[in-house]
């Protein structure tokens, strides 16, 4: 079941359009990563779903429930989301158990008790009940927010890029454990970021924007292997576009020579295209009569980043070959893939 469902919304701020005719659903349970460089409509949508900012057209439901329409506006205390805010947003003045019973519902001083004990232990924070934000870490005061979130039972939880302020050492650590405890309490999510590498750890789909609309959706693998556009493909990795001519419904030519596709072609023979290739499609072996020629070598661990020149073109290649050197033949073939034509 849907627990939110954003359809055909569109939002005007001073006169131009941010979001442009959008549609999103987001069922029980699942975190949906917003994905796009600043500027692109993201937090405009996230701000429009928490009720902090209107809509021009379209509808905005929250568990079958119209929250925002061309004719209706449901308060933010009243849509039942709870929103994590990428500086915390905690009250300074309060302690960590005044923070996270701020917005609970009920006065009952036992069962607000019982809640405070099964946040604090949920977000690993026993103990540090009676302390101050200024007293804790960057990432203990994420988990106060988190915790402070999901104590009001929120249908929907709202995520603000909230691991940009967290040290890089323990950003993915805390990424998979706060993932754990959504997926563990079930909380459909909302998550606002730029970065592919958090979106990839952290969400279950991604919505990728560009100008105001969401130009694929899916998850991550199936919009890495298959983006819609190059837009897409260059969003969320390296790539590499070699000339291509259809020369069957499973084949292509290029300039590294014939190359096999796992699935049939869409493309009609003799189609004029661009195929992609990821770095980690191409393979390496030193041929003194090969195709390409290494003209810059980094070394990368357990692998090495090359740079290929074929003909025009400069190839990105990893590879686990680490003996190659600037200035060497190489010849490329492909690994068996589903090719993607541009």
């Amino acid at each position: 079941m849907a627990t939110l469902q954003v359809q055909r919304v569109v939002s005007d701020y001073q006169g131009q359009v941010v979001l442009k005719g959008l549609d999103l659903t987001v069922e029980k349970g699942e975190i949906v990563a917003l994905l796009g460089p600043s500027g692109c409509g993201k937090t405009t949508l996230l701000r429009a779903i928490a009720g902090l900012q209107a809509i021009s057209s379209g509808k905005i439901i929250i568990n079958n429930k119209v929250v925002a329409s061309d004719d209706s506006f449901t308060p933010s205390e009243q849509r039942g989301v709870g929103m994590i805010f990428q500086d915390y947003a905690l009250f300074p003045h309060l302690t960590v158990a005044e923070n996270i019973l701020f917005g609970l519902q009920t006065r009952d001083k036992a069962a607000r008790q019982a809640r405070l004990e099964e946040m604090l232990t949920l977000v690993k924070l026993e103990g540090l009940a009676q302390r101050y934000p200024h007293e804790l870490s960057g990432g203990q005061q994420q988990r106060v927010s988190i915790a402070r979130a999901l104590a009001y039972e929120p249908e929907v939880l709202l995520l603000d890029e909230p691991f940009s302020n967290i040290d890089a050492k323990v950003r993915r650590e805390m990424m998979l454990e706060i993932r754990q405890i959504l997926k563990k309490h079930h909380v459909s999510a909302v998550f606002v970021t730029h970065s592919k590498d958090e979106a990839f750890v952290f969400a279950d789909k991604l919505a990728l924007f560009n100008h105001g609309e969401i130009v694929q959706c899916g998850d991550a693998e199936g919009l890495y292997l298959a983006p819609s556009d190059k837009y897409v493909a260059d969003f969320l990795g390296t790539g590499n576009y070699l000339k291509a001519e259809v020369i069957s419904d499973h084949s292509i030519a290029t300039a590294i020579g014939k190359i096999e596709s796992e699935s049939l072609l869409s493309q009609p023979i003799s189609t004029q295209a661009e195929v992609l290739l990821r770095p980690q499609h191409l393979l390496l072996q030193a041929d003194a009569n090969g195709v390409g020629e290494v003209i810059e070598r980094r070394f990368l661990g357990n692998i090495c980043q090359y740079q290929v020149k074929v003909a025009e073109n400069i190839l990105d290649i990893h590879s686990p070959q680490l003996d190659l050197i600037v200035g060497q033949r190489v010849a490329i073939a492909c690994q068996s893939h589903s090719l993607v034509l541009f």
